[in-house]
């Protein structure tokens, strides 16, 4: 029998079947509510296209010079190859596991480019919800694809948090110098609150999961593999911009810079990192650029995918009927 259980004609009993006698509502209910997420989003990317005044106040940098900015963007192959890379590493990753559990054809890329663009442009797990209802109205599932959704978001939460330990252990002689700029009780409590969820999650782990657990093994591999890969690319993109600093030390700047991002209780987290930067770096101007400069290539990717796949939804929907 094949493992996802959703090919062989008898679901596996980890994930809730769908009863013919609901699956007709339940599906056009999850359509309208993809469909809906995906005009807000459209909603959203409209109010923002209008650069670039609306482009400083998305990243909330009013006296930002773009001319300055724009000069520091590489026209390399090279550069924008592993930029691209480093966009769909988490929806490609994503894909990869329900390609694994779900025979997810590739056309459903499109689907988790929505999610990511949902996620951070609206609001931190609608994309998930977004994607639950895009895979109860679109995929003919024999099983309820909310139990795999389910586990594969708790075990991103769960490698996160592991990885932010990890990264934590390795930069705490720097953190606890006190030269960043990080009080020492904050940083205990954001530790804190990364454990105790971790605990909680280890905890109730047989409640929790509903995916076999060589499954569960695959999804967490994959996890720490894109978040290696994100880490690094980040490094090589930064590198490729100012080649004068090692790339080892961007990779030390990377690796720091995904801590302060996944600690919670941490305000600011944009002046800490910046002040790390600084820190490590020295170069006080080229670093707020090279950071402002990325920050705004990704709204900008935000904006370009989110408004043809979004719009792909749209024409998708009509055609169905929906």
């Amino acid at each position: 029998m094949n493992d996802s259980g959703l090919t062989s004609g008898k679901p596996t009993p980890e994930i809730a079947t769908l009863t013919p006698r609901d699956q007709p509502q339940a599906t056009r209910m999850a359509g309208l509510f993809s469909l809906g997420v995906t005009l807000i989003v459209l909603l959203v990317l409209a109010l923002m296209a209008s650069p670039p005044s609306a482009l400083k106040t998305a990243l909330n940098l009013p006296n930002v010079e773009f001319a300055r900015i724009m000069a520091m963007i590489p026209h390399s192959i090279g550069f924008w190859a592993i930029f691209a890379a480093y966009y769909l590493a988490a929806p490609f990753t994503e894909w990869l596991i329900y390609y694994r559990l779900w025979h997810l054809p590739f056309s459903g890329m499109g689907a988790l480019l929505r999610k990511m663009v949902s996620n951070e442009l609206l609001l931190g797990y609608l994309g998930e919800v977004q994607f639950y209802a895009w895979a109860r109205a679109r995929l003919n599932m024999v099983a309820a694809p909310f139990g795999a959704i389910k586990d594969v978001t708790i075990l991103s939460a769960l490698t996160g948090n592991m990885a932010t330990l990890a990264m934590l252990g390795f930069a705490w002689p720097l953190v606890s110098s006190g030269k960043l700029g990080m009080e020492t009780e904050l940083i205990f409590k954001s530790l804190g609150v990364v454990l105790v969820t971790s605990f909680v999650i280890l905890l109730f782990r047989q409640r929790l999961f509903s995916l076999p657990r060589r499954q569960l093994v695959l999804v967490t591999l994959v996890h720490f593999a894109r978040i290696f890969g994100i880490v690094g690319l980040a490094a090589l993109m930064w590198h490729h911009i100012l080649p004068d600093v090692p790339y080892a030390l961007w990779l030390v700047l990377a690796t720091l810079r995904m801590l302060v991002s996944r600690l919670p209780l941490i305000p600011n987290k944009d002046v800490v990192f910046a002040g790390l930067a600084v820190f490590l770096m020295g170069h006080d101007a080229e670093i707020a650029d090279l950071m402002t400069m990325m920050a705004g290539l990704l709204l900008i990717a935000h904006v370009v995918v989110g408004t043809v796949f979004g719009a792909a939804e749209l024409i998708n929907s009509r055609k169905d009927g929906g």
